[in-house]
């Protein structure tokens, strides 16, 4: 099928592979790889895409591929990667795989400059590019910028961001010290908040958006960097193979001996922040010997230093001590933040046990004392009061007044513990904001025209365990790709609308709903989550049964036992919830959802460290005090909600970035063991759909991702152009350009206020405009030579005009001339007829009674006589027409009259008869006779033509009576047809939305298993699919009697082959089979050609089988459902239609249709057999049924409408002539004798022929 053509079909782990399509199913094709030869399997319609020529061929801009689909794209990339090209373009979103290893002379100073001032598209994709087009941007458009880097954790988020900072710094910084400070901060931030997980050994635990601040002469001045929700359960907490943020280890591994022994350094292993998680330094050989040997942990004397090109725990201690340097740090302040970070790992050494006594308190364990005591020195705290504080809380009563007595309230273990650990977290914490304000303030800026702003963020985030940091993070990138969806393609099809340029618009999945979900005032997520902050007595359970009892029938939200993973399963529901995210369902466990949304200490603890021996530690918490209610407890725990500061935060980012012109580069992970030169292609697809790019690529189909409005590009070229041209306005200067260019048509199109390029183009066009001065000469010439031919044309046309219009004056006056002439001809013929006829009467009985006189003069006796008789019958004739010419008689007067001289001139001949004796008189008289004889016939036969004239005339009336009556009954069938149909199809509408909905479900159940598949360690691990849900629809009344009338099918087809159909339709004599195979085989030819039609070549028309007025009809109207008795008696019809047929490349090159063909097609029953195409200058084109099925009309007789076009209906006779003066009969022969026509009656009539 397809001639073997290879298509993409789905793969569980590459993605898509290639096959051939072999058979057609119902809803489904049958593959078969072609790396696995007699091997076949099913897959959906929908999820096979036509596969270019060259499966190997790579582009660097996948909208130049001929076919715009998910599973090129993949292949494209992979192709790119296997190549060790990470970077590829969809329009202008810039797709980055992470390589996992240095790719060389990639980034070097030469590529900067390279790509300094070069349009997107003339060089190999890269993110200098991308930077180089948001500063060109920033530029032309006089607006900020934003780059929105995004992907999952591990994709190469951060790097990339590291990339677009250092590119605008050494492109367009003002080679002063700020620009080495903007890039040097990176490092810095980095080792304070990132950190090793499972997918990423250098996550961003933080997010950060980046300004580079410009002055008016488009210069770097400054930069800020904003940050965002720190995730501090970190500092505690890890799993097994994470680790904690980098600072702790690099200090452990790098810091100098004197450091060392002042803050008590030891290995990783002997501190409790850091032990339970991986204690394993990055190193690389070198610097791994440089380590001292009692500063690694066991686990890393056993296993070795970790591997990765970008990290080394003792040389980036090095790089980083340097970087502070750079950006304005100085000693003091480097050895104030190492000594708050060893503090807080001391801190962390701190336990406690029973106390023993009655108050039911606890107190530290001995071994304890000595790692207090460090923390205590660090801090600047003294020892006895850091003692208290941990293990006690103060209270104040207020009876007797304002103040009363001061309560010490022993803690338990468990409430120290937490007391500890949120004294650790708040101290780095308020470490990582004094950091990132001491970056900002190492390069100030007083003024800024605008900025560039690149957002990297945590990526989208699925563990098998999931907390209140995760729920954030995947919170923001809802918001993100929200963002993402109104930017790319609800804004980007609205313009298009807007300015008229007819796109096709893109369905994308909207995920307002689950943001909804999570930011709802009063039932959102977050704000239960502060309303249970708020309780006397806080419970994780209580808030998570709350939110399950307030969205119990959200779509998005279900309890963990619904979960595709075997470890969810054992969740209870008020212990967690499942979100449907965009990426795919995610589990939350809850537990500590509560404590991890209140961002304040006890009261007894923060005044402890505010007011703090050590001046650096004091500084830290400056102001937070003047933050807190003045009637607040001491004591008593103050509320600070997380996440509704995070979301405050998250609103302002985004009203920052829709501010601003956006470009977006998506990070890819090409796999989860984090290894080079490994693609798997499954995860990948998913990582695409996720983040939009597949409906980018629909976008893409017809879109113009690059445009100008006609003022800036006049602008921007003006000064390349004579004063001549420039005087042109915008718009007229813009056209002369693109003609004198010679671009073609289809590159670019002009709207209403910009003109819109293809993707690539634009950098073309600017291209050709920048060249050397010789060139633009010759361009001006062009444009000169463009402008003269288009207003000569147009004078052209004006006189052409005039004098066609005056022609069609000249004609139309003669014809209105001749029409007059002609009615009043008619109408003059149709009065005075019976007059006429007299006249005529008159004259031939004159002509009879001359030669009546000259026989009586031949006469020999009574010649006087009989001479008068005849004078008297002339005179009579001679009054006769007079009176005829005088008067206005009626025919009946007339013929009364004319009966009259007739009987009278045949006296007379009988007279003249007998006196006729010779024989010579009697034979003249004989031929008067034979004369009079044939008048009277001849007379007869008017008569009996007048009469058949009256008949005709009654009978067309009746006819036409007859015709406005079934006119009548039409109509009012049609009415009745019509309200049925509306009913119908307001049923259907009503069943395609459910339909839709069902497809929204099934796409979300799809998108949750791969993400557990992502998870699952193995199949093993993962729940079996359930039982597809009852989709049932209940109908309407009108709609259940249409399908009863349709009759119940007696045969099942669904599970036939497509060939088994075509041999039961080929040998069969059942005919309710035979009805019920034909139909069965021509849905499915629709199914194949829809399918073919959605994946059909860029810029090339879909093939017509059928004149475009009989789709069209097909699409507007759907087919009326008949009974199986109906479609048999059906079956036994022949019926024959012609309609004029243009094929669409032909329609713009002969806009008058003088190339028009005609389209013939024989119905045997409802279905085709067979079909004519007849052009001018173009051999005919002749199909039968069987051998041609392909190529033949696959709608039914109803659906096609010819019914109901007046006189497209022909005779038999007529089409036969037609078909075998084309050579059909031989055609049809030959394909019976090479069994490849299917049976109908033009076969068998053949065949009876021939025999």
């Amino acid at each position: 099928m397809e001639d073997g053509k290879a298509v993409w079909a789905p793969h569980p782990l590459d993605g898509f592979q290639l096959g051939s399509i072999i058979d057609i199913g119902v809803d489904t094709l049958t593959i078969e790889p072609l790396n696995q030869k007699n091997k076949t399997f099913l897959a959906p319609v929908n999820q096979v895409f036509s596969a270019e020529e060259d499966s190997k061929k790579d582009v660097e801009d996948n909208c130049g591929l001929m076919y715009l689909n998910e599973a090129t794209l993949l292949n494209n990339i992979r192709v790119r990667y296997s190549k060790d090209k990470i970077y590829t373009y969809v329009a202008n979103i810039l797709i980055a795989i992470n390589p996992y290893f240095d790719i060389p002379k990639l980034y070097s100073s030469d590529s900067i400059q390279k790509y300094k001032g070069k349009s997107l598209g003339t060089l190999p994709p890269h993110v200098f590019a991308i930077a180089d087009k948001t500063y060109r941007d920033m530029k032309v458009h006089k607006l900020s910028q934003s780059i929105i880097v995004s992907g999952e954790s591990g994709a190469g988020k951060t790097e990339n961001t590291k990339f677009v900072l250092r590119y605008l710094t050494e492109s367009y910084g003002t080679s002063q010290d700020i620009d080495e400070r903007i890039v040097e901060a990176n490092p810095l931030l980095e080792a304070f908040g990132n950190a090793k997980t499972v997918r990423n050994n250098n996550s961003s635990r933080f997010g950060k958006f980046v300004e580079i601040h410009f002055n008016e002469k488009n210069a770097v001045v400054g930069g800020f960097v904003s940050h965002y929700l720190l995730e501090k359960s970190r500092i505690c907490m890890q799993s097994k193979e994470e680790r904690n943020y980098h600072i702790f280890y690099r200090l452990c591994a790098g810091a100098p001996e004197e450091i060392r022994q002042k803050f008590h350094l030891i290995s990783p292993d002997n501190f409790r922040y850091l032990n339970r998680g991986c204690t394993r330094y990055f190193a690389n050989k070198e610097s791994d010997k440089q380590i001292l040997q009692n500063r690694k942990s066991p686990e890393c004397l056993k296993e070795g230093s970790m591997k990765d090109p970008l990290l080394d725990d003792h040389g980036d201690f090095n790089r980083m001590c340097v970087a502070m340097k750079k950006i304005g740090l100085g000693d003091v302040e480097k050895f104030d933040l190492f000594r708050v970070v060893a503090g807080v790992l001391h801190l962390g050494n701190v336990d406690f046990e029973e106390a023993g006594s009655t108050s039911g308190g606890c107190v530290l364990k001995n071994k304890s004392s000595q790692s207090l005591d460090y923390c205590a020195e660090l801090l600047g705290l003294d020892s006895d009061d850091l003692r208290v504080s941990l293990t006690t809380r103060v209270m104040l009563t207020t009876a007797g007044g304002a103040k009363g007595t001061v309560i010490k309230v022993p803690l338990k273990v468990e409430q120290a513990n937490n007391a500890r650990d949120a004294l650790a977290k708040a101290v780095y914490s308020h470490l990582f904001d004094h950091v990132v304000k001491r970056v900002n303030q190492c390069f100030p800026f007083v003024t800024s025209s605008f900025f560039i702003g690149v957002l990297d963020i945590a990526g989208f985030e699925y563990f098998e365990h999931n907390s209140f940091e995760q729920f954030c993070i995947n919170y923001c990138n809802e918001k993100l790709q929200q963002f993402f969806n109104e930017r790319i393609l609800k804004e980007e099809q609205e313009l298009y609308q807007k300015e008229g340029l007819g796109v096709n618009e893109v369905h994308y999945v909207d995920n307002q709903d689950c943001i909804d979900l999570i930011e709802a005032k009063l039932v959102g997520i977050l704000d239960i989550l502060d309303e249970e902050n708020r309780l006397p007595q806080t419970s994780d359970q209580h808030f998570t049964s709350a939110v399950h009892q307030k969205h119990k029938d959200h779509f998005r939200l279900t309890i963990p036992r619904k979960s595709k993973l075997t470890v969810h399963r054992n969740i209870r529901d008020d212990e967690g919830f499942i979100i449907r995210h965009f990426a795919g369902a995610v589990c939350y466990e809850t537990s500590k959802f509560v404590e991890k949304n209140n961002d304040a200490l006890h009261m007894s603890l923060e005044s402890l460290v505010s007011e703090s021996k050590d001046p650096f530690v004091r500084k830290l918490f400056e102001g937070t005090n003047n933050m807190k209610d003045t009637k607040q407890k001491a004591g008593k725990l103050s509320f600070i909600s997380v996440g509704n500061k995070f979301k405050t935060q998250l609103n302002l980012l985004l009203e920052k970035l829709r501010s601003t012109g956006s470009s977006f580069i998506r990070c890819v992970k090409p796999n989860l063991k984090m290894t080079s030169h490994q693609f798997e292609g499954a995860q990948i697809l998913s990582q695409l759909q996720c983040s939009g790019m597949v409906s980018v690529l629909d976008l893409m189909q017809g879109g113009f991702p690059s445009r100008a409005p006609f003022h800036e590009l006049y602008n921007m070229y003006k000064n390349y152009m004579p004063a001549k041209l420039t005087r042109l306005d915008p718009r007229l200067f813009c056209k002369a350009l693109f003609k004198a260019l010679g671009l073609n048509e289809n590159d670019y199109k002009f709207g209403l206020t910009k003109v819109f390029f293809r993707p690539g183009k634009f950098a073309e066009f600017d291209q050709i405009m920048k060249s050397d001065p010789e060139h633009l000469a010759v361009l001006v010439k062009r444009v000169n030579h463009w402008l003269i031919c288009s207003r000569w044309k147009k004078v052209q046309w004006c006189s052409l005009s005039v004098i066609k219009l005056k022609n069609k004056m000249s004609y139309r006056a003669l014809a209105c001339i001749k029409m007059q002439k002609t009615v009043r001809m008619w109408l003059c013929k149709r009065k005075h007829k019976p007059r006429i006829d007299g006249v005529v009467k008159g004259k031939s009985l004159k002509q009879r009674v001359n030669r009546m006189i000259e026989v009586v003069k031949a006469l020999k006796e009574g010649k006087a006589e009989m001479n008068k008789q005849v004078q008297d019958l002339d005179s009579s004739i001679d009054s006769f027409i007079n009176k005829i010419k005088c008067t206005i008689m009626t025919r009946v007067e007339i013929d009364k009259e004319y009966a009259g001289l007739v009987r009278r001139s045949e006296q007379l001949l009988s007279g003249l008869q007998k006196k006729k004796q010779e024989e010579e008189e009697a034979e003249r008289l004989r031929a008067i006779q034979r004369e009079m004889e044939r008048e009277q016939s001849r007379r007869e036969e008017e008569e009996r033509h007048h009469k058949q004239e009256e008949e005709d005339r009654r009978l067309k009336a009746e006819m036409e009576m007859k015709r406005k009556q079934e006119e009548v009954e039409r109509k009012k069938q049609e009415e009745e047809e019509r309200r049925l149909q509306a009913e119908l199809e307001l049923q259907i509408t009503a069943d395609r939305e459910e339909d839709a909905l069902k497809q929204t479900l099934l796409e979300q159940e799809r998108r949750d298993r791969e993400l557990a598949m992502r998870i699952a360690r193995s199949e093993s691990d993962l729940i079996a699919d359930e039982a597809p849900m009852d989709t049932g629809i209940k109908r309407s009344p009108q709609v259940q009697a249409t399908k009863a009338a349709a009759g119940i099918k007696k045969h099942d087809l669904s599970k036939w082959k497509y060939a088994e159909l075509r041999d039961a339709i080929n040998t069969s004599c059942d005919i309710e089979l035979l009805a019920a195979c034909r139909e069965e085989f021509h849905r499915r030819l629709k199914v194949y050609h829809a399918w073919k039609s959605k994946n059909k070549k860029r810029n090339t028309e879909a093939e017509q089988r059928a004149p475009k007025s009989i789709t069209d009809y097909a699409e507007q109207n759907p087919p009326q459902l008949h009974s199986r008795q109906q479609e048999i008696t059906q079956n036994r019809t022949q019926r024959y239609f012609r309609i004029p047929f243009i094929r669409p490349a032909d329609q713009y090159k002969d806009p008058q249709n003088k190339k028009k063909g005609w389209w013939y097609a024989h119905f045997d029953g409802p279905w085709i057999a067979r079909q004519m195409e007849l052009h001018p200058d173009k051999a005919p084109i002749l199909l039968v049924a069987g051998k041609d099925d392909m190529e033949m009309c696959e709608l039914s007789l109803d659906e096609t409408g010819l019914t109901r076009k007046r006189g497209a209906e022909i005779l038999p006779r007529q089409f036969e002539e037609v078909w075998e003066r084309c050579g059909g009969v031989t055609y049809l022969r030959n394909a019976i004798e090479n069994k490849q026509a299917r049976p109908t009656y033009a076969t068998a009539m053949l065949q009876n022929l021939l025999q």
